[in-house]
């Protein structure tokens, strides 16, 4: 069952370095690996350019069992994962950056209807280029960098999956 939108759940929080970004992806990871619902989540990551989407995506990919070198989706657009060793079973991944689409029916073009419909996680940086092709997120990560290295963190839940991955 959704939230209405009046009852979407807000946090803020900080991260001061690299460290802090680390342990909310770990703390983020196990709420995926130990939720129910973790076979199917979106989530967006809002934010300006170095502002921190791509670091957070390593980080909870790494937390989430990936192996190797994770590749920054930019130049492809989408870098799928499998994680075979995940608790509950394997789990499809697809990281998703849509900086470089000048349109949003290039979402359409590409065919990401199949993959948002099939179950996952799907974890995308620059949404808003998309338009309105994306089905509703479950969570919003927005990234402010602030002062020096600091990242104002707001976390919006907009469905019940959302919120069980919250803080």
């Amino acid at each position: 069952m959704a939230i209405d939108d009046h009852l979407l759940i807000v946090k803020s929080i900080a991260w001061a370095t690299e460290a802090d970004t680390q342990a909310f992806a770990a703390t983020l990871a196990a709420k995926l690996q130990g939720s129910t619902a973790r076979s199917n989540v979106l989530i967006e990551l809002h934010g300006d350019l170095g502002s921190g989407k791509t670091t957070f995506a390593r980080h909870l990919l790494t937390a989430l069992g990936v192996a190797g070198r994770i590749k920054s989706p930019t130049y492809a657009v989408v870098e799928p994962y499998t994680v075979e060793e995940a608790p509950g079973g394997p789990l499809n991944i697809w990281h998703f950056d849509f900086y470089r689409f000048n349109d949003p029916d290039e979402w359409e073009e590409a065919g990401f209807r199949d993959i948002f419909a099939s179950p996952g996680l799907k974890l995308v940086e620059w949404p808003e280029k998309a338009g309105e092709h994306l089905p509703p997120p479950d969570l919003d990560i927005a990234l402010e960098l602030q002062n020096g290295d600091v990242r104002a963190v707001t976390l919006t839940a907009r469905t019940d999956a959302g919120r069980a991955l919250l803080p």
